[in-house]
């Protein structure tokens, strides 16, 4: 008798070894794999519950975990439900990977257990926009829609819809501009601050989570978003890293602006050694950065306004500029010809926003 007993119970340690190996393979094998998915869509880890998502138009930012996820831009209008369904996965894959648990075998008479780890995906409780570019905000709408905030959003529209949805964030101007722009009611910012900085109420997966204002930069309502715990930083248009600095003038932004911004995310970071590591910066188009790669943007962008500002001084007119190539260092890195913001688009904003303050 004994030996049967002892065989039954080396039987169900060997079905729970099996089981708990089988879940593993199958969850290593649901991993975000590098690259961009049938879709162009690309996942990243960043650190701790951040990741990037790329290939929907602007870098978007997510805080994926316990309470659900905080996206940081929602990418082109015309995304968003792949946009969705790559959330989907990631939640899905993260809980089969970091939360299996046992529970009893009903077959086993209340003394053996098996491996199960599914629970269900959290929904997108927050969306936050680092300014009103359509690139970043065209997936509001649905994605908000999608969603399901802790609050139950904004109160001042339709009420009998005010429990539905994830809440949006963003600056005061933000919210103005795109209700200028007739973006659809549910994708409009419940959410707006007018000061310095707005930090979200409560802890958020685990971390605090603050959108600061960076005024007249790439327009007059970026935000950037401070992910505390884990120490990285959506930057949106403040910092591309595939491009000039984008700045709007007839939207409020200003090379100066642009400056004073990238100064302000340089004293937030901490290098872990030499320049490199420590606090990560998710820029609004391009790979994770450092506070290296800020410093160089920052500089770059420095010494081409002050070559602007030279210029301008000796009476040179804006053709004048353009010719004299002041950006040539480092057109081969960011420099473009074509497409939504050239070369040209950049120097003529410097050489105005320059000249209109002068």
């Amino acid at each position: 008798m004994k030996k049967i007993n002892q065989r039954r119970k080396l039987a169900r340690l060997a079905c729970a070894s099996m089981a708990a190996l089988a879940t593993i393979a199958l969850a290593q094998q649901s991993l975000p794999q590098p690259g961009p998915d049938a879709n162009g869509i690309e996942i990243v880890p960043v650190r701790g519950n951040i990741y990037l998502l790329a290939g929907a138009g602007a870098n978007i930012t997510l805080s994926v975990g316990r309470d659900g996820v905080f996206m940081v831009d929602t990418g082109r209008a015309e995304m968003a439900d792949k946009v969705y369904a790559a959330i989907q996965r990631l939640t899905i894959e993260l809980n089969t990977f970091r939360q299996p648990y046992t529970r009893e075998d009903p077959h086993s008479g209340g003394s053996g257990t098996i491996l199960s780890s599914y629970t269900p995906p959290k929904p997108i409780r927050y969306l936050a926009n680092t300014s009103m570019f359509p690139d970043h905000t065209g997936g509001n709408p649905r994605l908000a829609e999608l969603g399901k905030t802790f609050t139950g959003g904004n109160v001042s529209g339709d009420i009998g819809n005010a429990s539905e949805g994830a809440a949006v964030l963003a600056h005061e101007n933000v919210l103005q501009r795109l209700s200028d722009a007739k973006m659809p009611f549910k994708g409009l910012p419940t959410e707006t601050y007018f000061g310095n900085v707005m930090k979200l109420s409560h802890f958020f997966n685990g971390e605090g989570v603050e959108l600061i204002h960076i005024p007249a930069a790439s327009t007059d309502g970026d935000s950037i978003v401070y992910f505390r715990t884990s120490d990285v930083i959506s930057a949106g248009d403040l910092f591309t890293h595939e491009s000039y600095p984008v700045i709007d003038m007839p939207k409020g932004g200003t090379v100066q602006g642009v400056l004073a911004g990238l100064n302000r995310l340089l004293d937030m970071m901490v290098a872990e050694f030499r320049s490199e590591g420590g606090t990560f910066v998710i820029p609004g188009h391009g790979r994770v950065c450092d506070t290296a790669d800020v410093a160089y943007y920052r500089d770059m962008t420095t010494i081409i306004r002050d070559r602007v500002q030279d210029m301008i001084k000796k009476g040179m007119s804006l053709e004048q500029v353009k010719a004299a190539k002041p950006t040539e260092d480092w057109d081969g890195r960011f420099g473009s010809a074509s497409g939504p913001w050239t070369t040209d688009m950049f120097v003529e904003a410097v050489y105005k926003s320059l000249a209109a303050k002068k």
